[in-house]
C-alpha cells in the first residue's frame, strides 16, 4: 500500500534547469518482509523530472536517515518522466533502476528520503512517520 498521503515534502530551491524531485515512495513493501527479490523490489522511490528538458542524474544520490546511499550512474531522465529506484536486484532500464541490496532500506515507522545532485546539494526530501524533521 502506498503511503504517499503521510509523506512530508521539503522541496529545496533549485535552478530552472534542475527539475528533478522525489515522487511516490513505497517504503513499506506489501506482504511479508521476507527479503525475497520480489519483496525487496516492492520497496521503491520515484524520482520525477518535472521539467521539459532531460536531466543527467550521473553522480546524484538517494539516501535515507541511516545514510544508506544509492548513486545514480549515467542515467538521463527525459523531461516529464520518472525513474523508480528499487531496493533489490534487477536489470536497470530507463524507468527502473536497482540498488542491488539484500536488505530493506526505508524504515516503515519513520524515515526520510533525500535526493542530492552531483555537487552534493540537497534537491528534495520527503519524510514520514513520527520523526519528521
Amino acid at each position: 500500500m502506498e503511503r504517499e498521503d503521510r509523506l512530508r515534502r521539503d522541496h529545496h530551491p533549485r535552478s530552472a534547469v534542475t527539475a528533478a524531485v522525489l515522487g511516490h515512495i513505497q517504503y513499506d513493501s506489501p506482504g511479508h518482509d521476507d527479503r525475497s527479490r520480489r519483496s525487496l523490489n516492492a520497496e521503491w522511490v520515484e524520482v520525477t523530472n518535472t521539467g521539459r528538458h532531460a536531466v543527467n542524474l550521473d553522480g546524484w544520490t538517494l539516501s535515507d536517515r541511516a545514510d544508506h546511499t544509492y548513486s545514480f550512474k549515467d542515467l538521463r531522465l527525459d523531461g516529464r518522466s520518472t525513474v523508480r529506484v528499487h531496493t533489490g536486484t534487477g536489470r536497470d532500464t530507463r524507468h527502473d533502476v536497482y540498488q542491488d541490496r539484500r536488505a530493506y532500506v526505508w524504515n516503515n515507522g519513520a524515515d526520510q528520503a533525500t535526493l542530492r545532485n552531483d555537487r552534493d546539494r540537497i534537491i528534495d526530501t520527503a519524510s514520514w512517520g513520527r520523526n519528521h524533521h
